[in-house]
């Protein structure tokens, strides 16, 4: 099975104004090496979210083992399916939403763009909220004075403080002003977040451990209250809880592969940065949230709450600006590229890659996203959601590129309405796609509002799946458009 690319450079190319500008057409160098896309996984993984999340599986009432072999297997499963959505876009030089043209059409894949643009401006929310309660701390330690603003009931508007508004609007425009110097800017913010945050947990970690004393910390966070057999379906959860928070960046993750100088750099950087880095990351967390019990007398998974505790305002100070950093860094990489290609890829002409991003910067204010992160049945619920809708069309996205099109992609048809072009299947739309996408969103999202808890855990997995088969078999009854060089 070979790539068949049509994409000469030295041939004058008709882009039709519609599919394509600057940032959407095909790159002409691709620079990144495996550092970068290990700095990648190191910003995405080392968020205050990242830890809450790791550390919430900890406390399912299975054995510290048990935790970290699920979360070693889902780490995994997430490194596989990444490998196999970055090759068409390394491949082709081409953002995400293009390269869906392949499978839902030059038009239709406006569709997937939007779905995953939307999901984007949510979790773009999200994370910034996460890293403006590190503000909240540093001002707090800084300004005891402050306190009263800090409280909702007195100083609250729709379930935000005063304060926590101020450092909200503040990280947002942070993050604003590092997305609008580009993707070079970004990719040295990002090679700097990830190793500065694991510092500054390598030394959280070995403070509270001296203070605490080795033989004090027991790594199982909770009693261990499910064993044997009946440990399987919990461990199947946290599993699918792992891929369901990766998702997103996942989905788009072609966005950042496109830059890879070669498929075995991106790999290589994905190997680093997801299974060895998970790993580290993972044990660090448990070690650290452990260590609060005997230090502090509870039990703290948030980070930043821990770094607040500490009786020392330049570790506190540090620490959390440390944190702070490293959210800013996922979120960026995560929920400001993606939509700034998506919303672009809509109205080309009219929509510029950094007019996308504000979009998105503006539309995560609008959703308070605060209240979407704000207790473990609230984050469980939100991963569920979210994975019902980006599960399908990661599903059509392969199914169609690797079975249906066989890797066989012609680049310069990507780019044109011409009725005759590879992509335009009907009218510009793919029916086979779209209704797949449909199927599988659907069944989904019926999962995580009728079914239970741990039903709902598998959704991405579900709609992924149906999604799959579904769009293999509409496209072997019906034979699609398959490239040509």
């Amino acid at each position: 099975m070979t790539e068949s690319l049509t994409n000469s450079d030295a041939e004058v190319r008709h882009y039709d104004d519609r599919l394509t500008n600057e940032d959407l057409a095909p790159l002409r160098e691709q620079r990144w090496g495996s550092y970068n896309f290990f700095a990648f996984w190191m910003s995405d993984v080392h968020s205050v979210g990242g830890y809450v999340t790791a550390g919430s599986l900890f406390a399912l009432g299975l054995a510290a083992w048990q935790v970290l072999v699920a979360l070693l297997i889902g780490i995994t499963i997430v490194y596989w399916l990444c490998n196999l959505v970055a090759r068409p876009s390394q491949a082709t030089g081409t953002p995400y939403p293009v390269i869906s043209r392949v499978a839902f059409g030059v038009l239709g894949a406006n569709i997937p763009a939007i779905i995953r643009g939307l999901i984007a401006v949510a979790w773009y929310g999200i994370q910034t909220y996460l890293a403006s309660a590190s503000l909240v701390v540093v001002a707090l330690k800084l300004w005891p004075g402050l306190a009263p603003y800090a409280e909702v009931d007195e100083y609250g508007f729709v379930g935000l403080s005063l304060l926590g508004w101020a450092a909200f609007l503040a990280m947002w425009v942070a993050q604003a002003a590092v997305f609008w110097n580009g993707m070079e800017a970004i990719r040295k913010f990002i090679d700097f977040c990830g190793p500065a945050v694991y510092v500054v947990m390598f030394l959280l970690a070995g403070y509270l451990v001296l203070q605490a004393g080795w033989g004090a910390i027991d790594l199982n966070l909770v009693e261990v209250s499910i064993t044997g057999w009946a440990a399987v379906p919990v461990m199947l959860t946290a599993i699918a809880l792992v891929v369901s928070y990766f998702s997103g960046p996942m989905l788009n993750y072609g966005d950042f592969a496109r830059y890879g100088r070669t498929f075995a750099a991106v790999k290589r950087g994905n190997f680093l940065g997801l299974p060895i880095n998970f790993l580290a990351f993972a044990l660090l967390v448990v070690i650290t949230t452990a260590a609060t019990m005997p230090v502090f007398g509870e039990l703290i998974t948030d980070p930043v709450e821990t770094v607040a505790r500490l009786d020392n305002t330049y570790a506190v100070v540090l620490g959390a600006l440390t944190f702070m950093i490293a959210t800013v860094g996922i979120n960026i990489v995560a929920n400001f590229v993606s939509p700034a290609f998506d919303f672009s890829n809509v109205a080309p002409q009219r929509i510029s890659w950094r007019a996308g991003g504000m979009i998105a910067a503006v539309g995560s204010v609008l959703i308070t996203p605060w209240n979407l992160y704000s207790s473990p049945d609230v984050i469980h619920y939100t991963l569920d959601t979210l994975g019902a809708f980006i599960g399908p069309l990661y599903g059509v996205l392969i199914a169609d590129y690797y079975l249906v099109k066989r890797r066989d992609v012609v680049v310069d048809d990507l780019y044109t309405l011409r009725p005759d072009g590879t992509y335009h299947y009907r009218g510009g739309y793919n029916p086979a796609a779209i209704a797949a996408t449909a199927v599988g969103a659907t069944v989904a999202m019926l999962v995580v509002l009728l079914g239970s808890s741990d039903a709902a855990a598998f959704s991405w997995f579900i709609g992924a799946g149906l999604a799959f088969a579904v769009h293999m078999a509409v496209s072997r009854r019906a034979p699609q458009a398959a490239g040509r060089s």
